[in-house]
């Protein structure tokens, strides 16, 4: 499969459909010390978690993509980073007001449905098989499958990535 191919092999199209992305992200995110390091790559090295966590879904199944679709960065910058830090500004406030604390809670499940919606976008981009490449066996570090790896400067980005693949299992053979 050549890095512009848009056909995708049934067997991993019919592997990566019964493995949804949504499932995928939450589980990940649940794993010991995942949270924390998307956190901190996101707020210290502006790496938007949405596609980190497609990235890592795609690894697990042995696969890589190139760049994100423009439709789902440009919602994630017009949808998904608003309510952000609109929740976020909120934070204090709702310390001390119950109506501030209900509405940034509302904002919240908000951002985590736009975060719901890009990350269908891209589990549709990808089952579609825009722009995906076979891994090589063994797989390569994770920080080699991640466009963004320019932005990981620090030691802590580092060790952050080496929490994430620490905690994936890309067991799965490509094709």
């Amino acid at each position: 499969m050549s890095d512009d191919s848009t056909e995708l092999p049934s067997t991993l199209r019919s592997r990566l459909a019964a493995a949804p992305l949504w499932d995928f992200a939450l589980a990940l995110y649940g794993r010991p010390g995942v949270e924390a390091a998307c956190l901190h790559l996101q707020d210290d090295a502006g790496v938007d978690v949405v596609e980190l966590l497609w990235r890592c879904w795609l690894y697990h199944h042995g696969l890589a993509s190139g760049e994100a679709p423009e439709a789902v960065r440009r919602w994630q910058a017009e949808v998904t980073a608003p309510l952000r830090r609109r929740r976020r500004a909120l934070k204090e406030e709702a310390r001390h007001r119950a109506d501030v604390a209900a509405l940034r809670e509302r904002l919240k499940a908000s951002e985590l449905e736009a975060e719901r919606e890009a990350l269908s976008r891209l589990a549709q981009h990808s089952l579609a098989g825009h722009a995906l490449r076979p891994l090589s066996r063994p797989p390569p570090g994770l920080e080699t499958v991640l466009p963004f790896l320019p932005q990981l400067q620090k030691k802590s980005h580092l060790f952050a990535l080496r929490t994430l693949e620490s905690q994936l299992d890309p067991s799965c053979p490509p094709g």
